[in-house]
């Protein structure tokens, strides 16, 4: 069984509903107070599965470019440790770690300010990490964008930059 059927001029990485794979983690992290630790790492492995599979689709799309071109090692290895390392940080390390300090922070709060039970407190932590995934991501992305632009990618040719890691763009 291969990957969805998806036209050509679609990433199914970013274009499709398996994007949302590489949010896993968030997820994981937000739900943490209620779910076993095993299944929080098991998130990462869903977010850590999609990143690697989208690494190794853009090294094949840089493969396919000009196949007999004497560059095109380079241009695969720059293809795909580029999308690697965007995609670790601004999907997986960034995120996981600041929804995990989001959810820590309003824990250890409603603990302190609320007389909620336990279980209520845990459940609102839960919707706030939830919630709070949307509005971190674009920052996320742009400064994932910046760092490697600052870093990495300047490592590469012009020619061998690939276009930016933001699924959005």
């Amino acid at each position: 069984m291969g990957a969805p059927s998806v036209p050509e001029d679609r990433d199914l990485y970013r274009d499709t509903w398996v994007r949302y794979l590489g949010y896993a983690n968030e997820v994981g992290e937000s739900f943490r107070a209620l779910i076993p630790v095993s299944l929080v790492w098991a998130s990462y492995g869903v977010a850590t599965a999609y990143v690697t599979a989208d690494a190794i689709d853009k090294g094949k799309k840089a493969a396919v470019v000009h196949p007999q071109d004497l560059g095109k090692r380079r241009r695969v290895a720059v293809a795909v440790v580029d999308t690697f390392v965007w995609q670790a940080l601004a999907s997986v390390a960034i995120p996981g770690f600041t929804i995990n300090r989001i959810c820590a922070a309003s824990l250890y709060l409603l603990g302190r300010t609320t007389r909620w039970p336990l279980p209520v407190r845990k459940w609102t932590t839960t919707a706030i990490g939830l919630s709070a995934i949307p509005f971190i991501i674009k920052p996320i992305d742009r400064s994932v964008d910046l760092l490697l632009n600052s870093s990495l990618r300047k490592l590469y040719s012009t020619s061998e930059r690939p276009r930016s890691g933001d699924p959005s763009q």
